[in-house]
Parts: C-alpha cells; sequence; structure tokens
C-alpha cells in the first residue's frame, strides 16, 4: 500500500546503543531493564531508535514507521481513535488472534474481557500499539515478517480502514 504524505512538526531522530526499557524509562546501554528496538518522546518530537537497527534496513524502516505512527496517533482525534478501537472491539469480540507486531501482541494477549468493556488504560494501549504496528506493516515495505501473525481477513478490514482515513488527506504527525 502506498504510503500517505506525512506533514506536520519536523521529528528528530536519534541512534543510540542497546536500548532498554526500566521502570518507564529509556535506557541506553546500562545492564537492566527490558531490550527495546526504539522510543518516542512526543512533546520533544523526537524518536531513539537502537543502533543496531542500521544493519537491517527493513526492520529500520518497521521500526520507523511504528514509531512515526505514535506521533500521528495523538494527532488523529478522538472521533477516529474510537473508530479504530471500534473495528478491534469487532476483532476482539470474534476472538481473533495474532497481531501485526509484538508490541501490540503481548498486550493483546494480557486483555480481559473487562479491559475491552470498560476500555481500560490496558486496552487503550492495547488500540495504540495495534495502530502503530498495523501503519508498519502496510507502510514500511516489510510484507512478511515473523511478527505477522493476523489473519488475512482482519489484515484487509485494517488496511480498509487505513486507507478511508489517510487516503488523500496525508498524515499530521
Amino acid at each position: 500500500m502506498q504510503s500517505p504524505a506525512l506533514y506536520g512538526s519536523a521529528v528528530r531522530i536519534e541512534f543510540r546503543g542497546n536500548l532498554t526499557v526500566h521502570r518507564g524509562q529509556l535506557l541506553s546501554a546500562q545492564a537492566k531493564g527490558t531490550a527495546v528496538h526504539a522510543g518516542s518522546y512526543l512533546r520533544q518530537h523526537l524518536i531513539v531508535l537502537d543502533t543496531a537497527l542500521l544493519a537491517d534496513w527493513q526492520e529500520l524502516n518497521r521500526i520507523l514507521v511504528h514509531e512515526l505512527f505514535h506521533f500521528a496517533w495523538v494527532r488523529l482525534g478522538n472521533p477516529k481513535r474510537r473508530s479504530y478501537g471500534s473495528l478491534l472491539g469487532v476483532e476482539y469480540a470474534a476472538k481473533a488472534r495474532g497481531e501485526l507486531g509484538w508490541s501490540a501482541e503481548w498486550r493483546k494477549n494480557e486483555l480481559t474481557n473487562h479491559d475491552f468493556q470498560a476500555c481500560t488504560r490496558r486496552w487503550r494501549d492495547y488500540t495504540v500499539e495495534s495502530f502503530c504496528d498495523t501503519a508498519a506493516h502496510l507502510y514500511s515495505g516489510c510484507q512478511e515478517h515473523a511478527e505477522y501473525t493476523l489473519a488475512a481477513r482482519w489484515k484487509k478490514q485494517r488496511a480498509r480502514w487505513f486507507q478511508g482515513i489517510f487516503e488523500g488527506s496525508g498524515v499530521l504527525i
């Protein structure tokens, strides 16, 4: 799928080695935390990517698109965010398995019916990660990946949603 144009404030990109997250903090070259590929600072308009990604351009593109769409999410507006959440709600109610990236998948696997029905923080966190992983699947040029485990039926529905939202208008970041 053709990537829509991105517009808005510039986003700085930095590379740092051995990224981990520990207690909500993005760390570099420290022996604690959980390894991650990247982190975004929305208020500072900054994306930090792990230097290891420089060895794999396809993975770098996938992760960079994911991170850019975090900026798009906060500017999307509540009606469109709710619309995407409703799309995921249909999937959840149908017990659709799989996702389009690890960051959404592990969150999805921890959801309960209460999270879904009450739109808890866990549901909202899953929704944004699913949005970003779906954008990465659609726009990064990476068509096949071990993390793409969502059935084709649901992939097509998400692609139609993205096309309907962004076609002709671009993406505000």
